[in-house]
């Protein structure tokens, strides 16, 4: 039996932190490791308990939680913790500010549960979690201050590897994909793991905002 998913939820809202354990727990693949109120407790509780996922609010007192996801997920972090930032505040410069300091995922509380535990299942399989209208409006908007890690040349990717990244870039899901090119959803995978080897990428945020950087969509 796989174990399941471990996740540290962090709100400085009591209500709402308890609906997020709430319906986080009561899912048989996913388990609420710890909770917390403030960037700083959820630095420490993650350094500890060593969860899956983080699902991190932006406002919260003591340390916001930007500067949490960087201290966790940033840039030189040596065993960094996969963030999935949850906010009420649908503004750019906080999904720009959340995925340069190494968020995974971004959603908006608004969401519906559903899509809630599949965000944080995606993102603690080691995907990146970007709505389709996030990633359009804002990282093509943001795409020339955010700075991946050294990248490689597109022009090491095959015509069909690049079909994908410029899909991938339009916001189009691994389902999406295959419906798209009528391949196989482990195919497309295929594809998603060489683009992001060749390019030398993190995730697929990084593929994102290396496609509009590089012109390969406007």
């Amino acid at each position: 039996m796989t174990a399941p998913i471990r996740v540290l939820v962090c709100d400085d809202q009591a209500l709402i932190r308890t609906g997020l354990v709430t319906i986080i727990g009561a899912q048989p693949d996913l388990e609420v490791a710890g909770e917390c109120g403030d960037g700083r407790a959820a630095v420490e509780l993650a350094r500890r308990l060593r969860p899956d996922v983080v699902v991190m609010d932006v406002r919260m007192p003591v340390l916001d939680g930007i500067e949490a996801t960087r201290q966790l997920a940033g840039a030189g972090v040596p065993d960094p913790v996969k963030v999935l930032v949850v906010t009420t505040f649908n503004l750019d410069e906080y999904v720009y500010r959340a995925l340069r300091a190494g968020a995974s995922g971004f959603l908006l509380k608004e969401a519906p549960p559903a899509q809630l535990l599949d965000g944080i299942r995606t993102v603690a399989g080691g995907a990146a979690l970007l709505a389709p209208e996030v990633t359009r409006q804002l990282v093509g908007a943001y795409a020339t201050r955010i700075r991946p890690a050294e990248t490689g040349s597109h022009d090491a990717l095959t015509p069909r590897e690049l079909e994908v990244l410029r899909l991938i870039a339009d916001g189009l899901s691994n389902a999406e994909i295959a419906g798209a090119l009528v391949i196989s959803q482990e195919t497309v995978k295929t594809f998603v793991s060489r683009i992001l080897t060749k390019l030398g990428l993190r995730d697929r945020v990084q593929a994102v905002v290396y496609a509009y950087r590089h012109g390969l969509v406007t």
